[in-house]
C-alpha cells in the first residue's frame, strides 16, 4: 500500500491548502510579492523539479545556507517533497564551525543563496565530500544554478518521497559548549509541530508575521504552522523593532511569536507611539521569563491582544503554552502541555512530584528522535520516550508548567538560591529601566559545590533618562530580600543578547554578562 501523501510534510502543509483553498494568499514578501496557495506550490514543486533536475535524490542529505527568507520557504518545501533530509545550518555561524557542522552532516550537496557567496568560497576547498554546490538567486562560479533549472520546470507535484517517520531534517542547537548538535526531525515529528496555530485562537482572516528567524527550527516552528493553519505569511528579511512598526500596520499582522526581549526593546522608546498596532491578536512569547512589569507595559500598547507564554526546545518546540494576560494562566508560568503532548516533572530518583522544583521532561509526536550520530548524547536526554534538556521547573497538580531556569544561571548568596529573573522583575518594576540582566559572581562551575556569590546588577535606562547605581541599590534594597539584593549595579547602553537574525534581540545572555564584568567582583 503506497503511502498517503499527506504523510509528507511540505504535501501537507502547503499542497492540502493549495487543494482547498487555492486562491487564498499564502505568502506575502517584503511587501513587494504575494502568492495564493496554488501559486506558492507550483513554485515549490517547480524547484523540486529543478533539485532533482541538479541530480538531488530522495533520502540524500543537502546542506542549505540561506539569507533570503522566501528561499528559505521554497528550498525547505521543494526538498521535503523530494525526501531530501535538510541540514538547516545557521548563517551566523563562524566559518570554522559552519565547515566543521557541514562535515560532520555528511552532505553531498549544498544550496546556498548570493548574501554568502564569501563565505562559501572559504569552506568549499576544504569540503571534498560535497560534489553538487547549487546556487540560487542567479549564476554562480561553478554552481548549478537553481533559478535557471527552475525557469524551465514543471509546475506538477513531482513524485513524493519521504513521509512520516523518514528524517525530514537536521535542526541545531544553539549550543553553549562543541558544535551545535545536529536534531534529527521527522516529517511527523514536524508536521505534529505545525499544529500549534490550531490550538490558538484565529480567524480566517489571521496573518501570521516574521522576519529571517525562519532557517533551522524557526521553519517548522513558524512557517509550518502558519501555512499548516490556512494563514497568510507575511516574510521579512528584518523583524527588529523599526521594521516591525512599518510591517505590522501595512499588512495587518495578527499573530507573532518573538522573545520578551523583543517588547522591552520595542517599548523602551517613544517611536512605537505613532505606529498603528491595532491588528495584532495573539502574541506569542518563549524563551525568557516574561515579568509582570513588561507584561503590563505591553498590555497597556496592546489592550486587545492577548499575550501567550509558551515552552518548547529545539528537540520539543513549542510543548507547552497558556495564555497570560487574562488570568487563565498565571503569570511567569509556561501554560499547559498542548493538544497531544506532555510535560512533567521529576525529582532526583525519577518519580513525579507536582508543586516541587525538579527536573523538567517532554514528550509527544513532535519529540526528535536523536541527535544525529551522537548515540552517548541522544542516550543522555531520551528516556522511554521523555526528553529531558536539563531545565528545572515545577508544575501544578493540574499541569500547569513554570519553569524555573537552568542551574548554570541560578545564584547562590547567603546559602539560598534565587533564579535571576526575580532581580531582573524587581529591577524592571523601577522608573526608567528598560532591561535588566542580573548574575552571580564567581561563577559556580556546573557540577561541582558553589561558592557563595556577590549580585551584579546591568541595567538599561529609558531612551532619554539616566540611571543613579546608588540609588538603583537603595530601593532595591529595600524591596528584595537580602539573597537577592545586588551587590554590584552597572548601568549599560546594552545588554548581550543571541543573534537571532530578525534584527532585534535574541535571547539574554548572561554568561557574557558575567564575562564582561567579572573583574568587578
Amino acid at each position: 500500500m503506497s503511502p498517503s501523501p499527506y504523510g509528507n510534510y511540505a504535501y501537507a502543509v502547503l499542497t492540502a491548502n493549495a487543494l482547498r483553498t487555492p486562491e487564498r494568499v499564502a505568502l506575502t514578501y517584503c511587501g513587494t510579492r504575494s502568492f495564493t496557495y496554488a501559486e506558492l506550490n507550483r513554485v515549490v514543486n517547480r524547484r523540486a523539479h529543478a533539485l532533482a533536475e541538479a541530480g538531488i535524490e530522495a533520502g540524500q542529505r543537502v546542506a542549505a545556507l540561506l539569507n533570503e527568507t522566501l528561499k528559505v520557504a521554497e528550498v525547505y518545501l521543494a526538498n521535503a517533497k523530494l525526501g531530501v533530509v535538510t541540514a538547516a545550518l545557521n548563517p551566523y555561524w563562524p566559518v570554522a564551525t559552519l565547515q566543521a557542522v557541514v562535515e560532520h552532516s555528511e552532505a553531498t550537496a549544498f544550496v546556498y543563496d548570493g548574501t554568502v557567496e564569501e563565505v562559501i568560497a572559504q569552506i568549499r576547498p576544504q569540503l571534498p565530500q560535497v560534489t553538487t554546490w547549487i546556487k540560487v538567486g542567479g549564476p554562480g562560479d561553478d554552481a548549478v544554478d537553481l533559478d535557471a533549472l527552475t525557469a524551465t520546470a514543471s509546475p506538477a507535484e513531482p513524485e513524493l518521497s519521504g513521509f512520516g517517520d523518514d528524517p525530514l531534517a537536521l535542526y541545531y542547537t544553539s549550543g553553549t559548549t562543541g558544535l551545535p548538535k545536529a536534531v534529527i526531525h521527522t516529517h511527523a515529528s514536524s508536521l505534529a509541530t505545525a499544529q500549534i496555530w490550531l490550538d490558538v485562537p484565529r480567524s480566517p482572516d489571521s496573518v501570521f508575521g516574521t522576519g529571517a528567524i525562519i532557517w533551522g527550527i524557526g521553519f517548522p516552528a513558524i512557517v509550518g504552522p502558519a501555512l499548516y493553519a490556512g494563514m497568510r505569511l507575511v516574510l521579512e528579511q528584518d523583524w527588529g523593532p523599526a521594521n516591525f512598526l512599518k510591517v505590522v500596520p501595512r499588512e495587518r499582522v495578527t499573530h507573532v511569536s518573538q522573545i520578551p526581549s523583543f517588547y522591552a526593546a520595542l517599548l523602551g522608546s517613544d517611536d512605537h507611539l505613532a505606529a498603528d498596532l491595532s491588528s495584532l491578536r495573539a502574541i506569542m512569547l518563549g524563551g525568557e521569563p516574561l515579568t509582570a512589569t513588561l507584561l503590563g507595559r505591553i498590555k497597556s500598547r496592546l489592550p486587545d491582544t492577548g499575550v501567550f507564554s509558551y515552552y518548547g526546545q529545539t528537540e520539543a518546540p513549542y510543548t507547552c503554552f497558556g495564555r497570560v494576560d487574562d488570568g487563565s494562566t498565571p503569570l511567569g508560568s509556561s501554560g499547559r502541555a498542548r493538544t497531544g503532548c506532555a510535560v512533567q516533572v521529576t525529582d532526583p530518583a525519577g518519580t513525579r512530584i507536582t508543586d516541587q522544583v525538579g527536573e523538567i521532561h517532554l514528550t509527544g509526536p513532535h519529540r526528535m528522535t536523536g541527535y544525529d550520530k551522537l548515540p552517548d548524547k541522544t542516550a543522555e536526554v531520551l528516556h522511554d520516550g521523555w526528553y529531558t534538556g536539563g531545565d528545572l521547573g515545577t508544575l501544578s497538580p493540574t499541569g500547569v508548567l513554570t519553569v524555573h531556569g537552568r542551574r548554570e544561571d541560578a545564584i547562590l548568596k547567603s546559602g539560598t538560591w534565587s533564579q535571576p529573573a526575580a532581580i531582573e522583575e524587581a529591577a524592571t518594576t523601577l522608573d526608567n529601566v528598560t532591561e535588566a540582566g542580573a548574575v552571580g559572581l564567581p561563577a559556580h562551575p556546573d557540577g561541582q559545590e558553589a561558592t557563595d556569590q556577590k549580585i551584579l546588577l546591568a541595567v538599561i535606562p529609558r531612551a532619554g533618562h539616566t540611571l543613579d547605581p546608588e540609588k538603583l541599590i537603595a530601593t532595591l534594597t529595600e524591596k528584595l530580600p537580602a539573597h537577592q539584593r545586588p551587590d554590584i549595579i552597572v548601568i549599560a547602553e546594552s545588554l548581550p543578547h543571541s543573534q537571532d537574525a530578525s534584527g532585534g534581540p535574541g535571547k539574554l545572555l548572561r554568561r557574557e554578562i558575567r564575562t564582561q564584568y567579572e573583574h568587578l567582583a
